[in-house]
C-alpha cells in the first residue's frame, strides 16, 4: 500500500532531505549494477576482448538514457513546482506530456540506432577484434529502448511526488533481476554477450511495468493519464531537461572520445588493453557519480516545491544538507578507492597487468572527487530552481575542460595521460561553479520572492 509520507513544504528539512535522498542514492547505487554486473560477468565468462567490446557500447547506452533524463529531469521539477503552487491540473498535464515525449523518442531512437549501429561502433572505438562483441550487445540492447527510457524517465515523476521509496523499488527490481539473469544466460545457457544484453532488457521491462503501474495508482497525488497534450508543455519540459540531457549526453560523447584517443595513441594491441582498463575505471566511477546523482535527483523535489512556494529559508537549508551529503559520500568513496579498489578490479579480469594498471588509473581518475561533490549538487539544484542556462553553462564548462585535456595530454605525453583529464576537469569546474552559484543564488531567490508578491521577505546572502 502506498503512503505519501513526505510533506515537501512543512516537514523538517534535514530529515526530509534524508528520506528523499538516501533511497534514491541507494537506488542509483543498485542501478550501477546494471552495467557493472554485465561487464563483470562478460569479463569473467567471455574474456577481456568481450569486456572491451561492452566498453565501446557503454557511451551509446549512456547516450540513449540521456533522452530519458531529458524528459524525466526536465518534467519532474516543473511538476513539483506546480504542485507547490497548488495547480494539480497543470502538474498532471506535465506528467502526461512527459509520457508522450518518452514514447515518441523511444520509437525514433530505436530506428536510428538500429540502422546506424555498425558505423557508430567503429567510429566510437571498436576494433576488428572487439566489433563482433560490441555489435551483438548493441543490437539487442537497442531493441529494448522503449522500456529503458520509460523506466528511467517516468521514475523521476514518481520521485518528484515524494515517493522516493517507490522510486528506489523501481530501480532495485530491475537491478536484482539483472543480477540473477546474467549468470543464467551467460554461464548456463552459454549465450555470452548476447545473454548479458537479453538479461538487461528483461530487467528494464520489469522496471517499466512497475513504474507505470505505480503512476497509474489512484493513491498517487498526480496520476498518469492520457490527454492534455500541448506543444507549450512539451517545449517547457524540453527546455528544463536540456541541461541534464546535455550533461549526460556529453558524458557519453566524452567516453567515446576517450576510447578513440586510447586506441589511436595506444596502437594495435595496447589500444584494446587501454580500452579494457578504461571500461573498468569508468565502471568504478559510476559507483561514485550515480549515487551522488541519486542524492541530487532525490532532493530536487524539496528545492523545486519550496521554490514554487517562495520559501527561501527552506531552500537554503536543503542546499546545505544536499552538498554536505555529497561531500560526505565522496570522502567515503575516496577512502574506499585507496583500500579495496584492487578487490573491485579482480571482479573483472584475472590478467595481472590489466589489474595493476586499472587500479592505478582508478586512483588517478578519482583524485578530485571531493571538488566534484560540490559541482554535482550545485548544478543539479540550480536546474531544480529553474535556472537551466546557468546549470548548462557550468556543466558545459567542465566538459570543455575535460575534452581539451583529453585531446592535449595524450598528444603531448602518452596515451596513459588521458586518465588525468578527469581530475583536471573536476577541480577547475568546481571552482567556477561555486563562484557563479554564490553570485547568482541571492538574485534568483529575490526575484522569486518578488514574483510571489512577498514584499516582507528579503533574500539574504547564502
Amino acid at each position: 500500500m502506498m503512503k505519501h509520507t513526505n510533506d515537501l513544504g512543512r516537514d523538517a528539512v534535514f530529515p526530509l532531505v534524508l528520506r528523499l535522498a538516501i533511497p534514491t542514492m541507494l537506488a542509483q547505487l543498485v542501478n550501477v549494477l546494471y552495467s557493472i554486473v554485465d561487464r563483470m560477468y562478460i569479463g569473467a565468462g567471455v574474456g577481456d576482448l568481450a569486456l572491451a567490446g561492452a566498453g565501446v557500447c557503454a557511451p551509446i547506452v549512456t547516450l540513449l538514457s540521456s533522452f530519458g533524463s531529458l524528459v524525466g529531469m526536465g518534467g519532474s521539477p516543473i511538476m513539483a513546482m506546480r504542485m507547490g503552487e497548488g495547480n494539480e491540473k497543470e502538474a498532471k498535464r506535465i506528467l502526461n506530456n512527459g509520457f508522450l515525449m518518452l514514447a515518441a523518442l523511444s520509437v525514433i531512437l530505436t530506428v536510428v540506432f538500429l540502422f546506424s549501429r555498425e558505423r557508430l561502433l567503429m567510429w566510437f572505438g571498436a576494433s576488428e577484434a572487439t566489433f563482433t562483441y560490441a555489435n551483438t550487445y548493441m543490437t539487442i540492447y537497442t531493441a529494448g529502448t522503449f522500456f529503458a527510457l520509460m523506466a528511467g524517465g517516468m521514475n523521476s515523476f514518481l520521485i518528484a511526488q515524494g515517493f522516493s521509496g517507490l522510486g528506489m523499488a523501481t530501480v532495485v527490481l530491475g537491478a536484482a533481476m539483472n543480477i540473477v539473469l546474467d549468470p543464467v544466460f551467460i554461464f548456463i545457457f552459454h549465450m555470452g554477450v548476447a545473454g548479458a544484453a537479453i538479461a538487461t532488457v528483461i530487467s528494464q521491462i520489469a522496471s517499466c511495468i512497475f513504474v507505470l503501474a505505480a503512476l497509474r495508482s489512484r493513491r498517487m497525488p498526480v496520476r498518469l493519464g492520457w490527454g492534455g497534450f500541448q506543444w507549450k508543455a512539451i517545449r517547457r519540459i524540453a527546455a528544463f531537461g536540456l541541461s541534464p540531457f546535455l550533461i549526460i549526453a556529453s558524458d557519453s560523447i566524452l567516453l567515446i572520445v576517450l576510447n578513440t584517443v586510447l586506441q589511436r595513441y595506444g596502437g594495435p594491441g595496447e589500444g584494446d588493453t587501454l580500452v579494457t582498463c578504461a571500461t573498468i575505471v569508468q565502471s568504478y566511477l559510476l559507483l561514485i557519480t550515480m549515487p551522488m546523482g541519486g542524492i541530487t535527483l532525490g532532493s530536487q523535489p524539496v528545492i523545486s516545491f519550496n521554490y514554487g512556494m517562495g520559501d527561501a529559508g527552506r531552500i537554503k537549508k536543503a542546499l546545505r544538507c544536499i552538498v554536505g551529503l555529497c561531500v560526505g559520500f565522496c570522502a567515503l568513496m575516496m577512502l574506499t578507492t585507496y583500500t579495496i579498489s584492487p578487490v573491485y578490479v579482480r571482479l573483472f579480469t584475472k590478467d595481472a597487468a590489466i589489474m595493476e594498471r586499472s587500479v592505478r588509473y582508478i586512483k588517478i581518475f578519482t583524485a578530485m572527487i571531493i571538488p566534484l561533490a560540490i559541482q554535482y549538487p550545485l548544478v543539479d539544484e540550480t536546474t531544480a530552481l529553474g535556472q537551466v542556462k546557468l546549470a548548462l553553462f557550468c556543466s558545459a564548462f567542465r566538459k570543455l575542460i575535460y575534452l581539451g585535456s583529453l585531446l592535449l595530454l595524450p598528444a603531448l605525453l602518452s596515451a596513459e595521460a588521458a586518465f588525468f583529464s578527469e581530475p583536471v576537469a573536476d577541480v577547475t569546474a568546481a571552482v567556477m561553479t561555486t563562484v557563479l552559484f554564490l553570485h547568482f543564488f541571492p538574485r534568483i531567490i529575490a526575484k522569486r520572492l518578488e514574483e510571489r508578491g512577498d514584499k516582507t521577505c528579503e533574500a539574504t546572502e547564502y
